[in-house]
């Protein structure tokens, strides 16, 4: 014994037991990122819809703001964002606006931004500058192929079509026709006025319809879920699912995670990954908890 506590290590094994951590360390990461992005869909381009909620142009340029801040985010990515679908505010700002982000896992990290978020900062649209509070809520689905399983009945669907008005600037084709469904036993409402043609924009107005739909029925197993645990899951304005506070400090934080950011401005600029990162782990956390509640 004595003989092999003195004997000198064997580099060739101490080598060896270095690339088996190593790859062990790979294999384990490898691991944690597939188990972040288990959602089915997480590969598939993700529908964003920022609706300014009630406040008027506060709201309205809040709704800008966060659309602004999803640009920017699939910029530094280096992800495809094509604009489906703007409607500028009255004074400032956008009333809602639809956009495609596709790339490398684009539904699975921005399912983090699926809620009401809550602005506060000194108001630039009053007078007295004074402090106002905004809400904008944004809904996600994936983009899902013609194969996913979703029935819509050709007589639920109203399609009107009309001439696209430009009136959201520089992202919308001025000379495009637009159409609108609207899923009558939902109320789900779908604009499409990118596209150059009205066969186009209805091809694509379909297409969002059923990822809309799919995400509706995700929603409700959700919702079924968090019932068999005793939870409430409100949807009104103020429940919000993150706050991002501009005055008298400056401070992003989000509701569900606990994760917090000090660079307001940062966050705005398009930096989400802590808040995508956060998100992500605590999901796993909450189905954890919900196949344990279901079974």
């Amino acid at each position: 014994m004595a003989e092999l506590l003195d004997a000198e290590p064997d580099e060739a094994v101490a080598a060896e037991l270095a690339t088996d951590v190593d790859a062990l360390d790979r294999d384990l990461s490898e691991r944690e990122v597939d188990l972040l992005y288990s959602d089915p869909y997480s590969d598939n381009p993700a529908l964003i819809s920022v609706h300014a909620g009630a406040g008027g142009t506060d709201s309205q340029d809040w709704a800008e703001m966060l659309l602004r801040m999803y640009l920017r985010w699939g910029e530094r990515q280096k992800l495809d964002v094509e604009f489906l679908e703007e409607s500028a505010g009255e004074e400032a700002g956008i009333k809602s606006a639809t956009i495609r982000v596709a790339g490398a896992r684009a539904f699975g990290r921005l399912k983090s931004e699926r809620g009401v978020h809550r602005l506060v900062r000194l108001s630039p649209f009053d007078s007295a500058h004074r402090r106002h509070t905004s809400f904008a809520l944004v809904e996600l689905s994936p983009e899902i192929e013609d194969d996913v399983d979703v029935e819509i009945n050709p007589d639920d669907v109203r399609v009107d079509v009309f001439r696209s008005s430009g009136a959201g600037g520089q992202h919308v084709n001025k000379t495009s026709s637009a159409v609108r469904l609207t899923h009558i036993p939902t109320g789900v409402v779908v604009t499409c006025q990118n596209e150059r043609s009205q066969q186009q924009n209805r091809d694509v107005a379909w297409r969002v319809l059923r990822s809309r739909l799919l995400a509706l029925q995700q929603a409700a197993h959700a919702e079924h879920l968090a019932e068999l645990k005793g939870e409430s899951m409100p949807a009104e304005w103020g429940s919000q699912i993150r706050s991002y506070v501009l005055h008298p400090y400056t401070m992003v934080k989000d509701h569900r995670t606990g994760a917090e950011v000090g660079n307001a401005q940062a966050v705005l600029d398009g930096e989400l990954e802590p808040f995508i990162e956060a998100y992500l782990r605590w999901q796993i956390g909450e189905n954890g908890s919900n196949g344990a509640a279901a079974g």
